[in-house]
């Protein structure tokens, strides 16, 4: 006999598909077009499921993507776990970022879904904001973390060197949104190599 679910449960699980269908109707629709009734019928809830969870869709989506970034800074954190030279664990975090790019191509819609929205409203550029610094600061913990294990000084910041690291994952995921047969897979590696031997790669 199957365990019923507790009730904390029950909203947990209810949660987790709003998100994942969220992803799946603003990568379609965008976050302009999309409504709360579509993500609804998508997680095969009613509209007011959503309500209790979320008190708008710009709540909701900011939501969705915030788990996706902790989701992306987790895999980062274990792709570093390995005692290698920090060039070769960057293109290794960087190769997996790829993988998941291409595993998931939503992403990129819905991560630039977002910047363009948060283009023309200045309170979802604000929350969107911080979620981007809470996401750099947890990658600077990781790389300082990690910096500590191998016994290396940077040679630059941690929340530096994270800073870069968003910028160029966000541009090639850009170009690879725009030119996606001109962007080769290991771009992205050799660009955070040569920022991990500058930055990272002094014991």
């Amino acid at each position: 006999m199957t365990a019923r679910l507790t009730r904390k449960e029950r909203q947990e699980r209810t949660r987790s598909d709003l998100l994942d269908a969220a992803g799946r109707v603003f990568a379609a629709r965008g976050i302009e077009r999309a409504s709360v009734d579509e993500v609804a019928g998508e997680a095969g809830y009613t509209k007011g499921a959503v309500y209790a969870n979320f008190a708008s869709k710009e709540e909701l989506f900011l939501a969705m993507l915030e788990a996706r970034f902790a989701q992306r800074m987790s895999e980062l954190d274990r792709a570093l776990s390995e005692h290698d030279a920090p060039d070769a664990q960057a293109r290794a975090a960087s190769a997996d970022f790829i993988t998941y790019l291409k595993s998931d191509p939503e992403w990129e819609r819905l991560f630039f879904e977002a910047a363009l929205h948060a283009s023309r409203h200045e309170p979802f550029r604000r929350e969107l904001a911080a979620r981007y610094a809470q996401t750099r600061e947890r990658m600077a913990a990781i790389l300082e973390r990690h910096a500590a294990a191998l016994g290396i000084e940077p040679g630059l910041p941690v929340r530096r060197v994270a800073m870069m690291l968003f910028a160029m994952a966000n541009g090639v995921a850009f170009e690879r949104l725009v030119e996606p047969d001109e962007v080769p897979d290991d771009l992205l590696g050799e660009m955070t190599e040569l920022v991990a031997r500058a930055a990272l790669g002094r014991r």
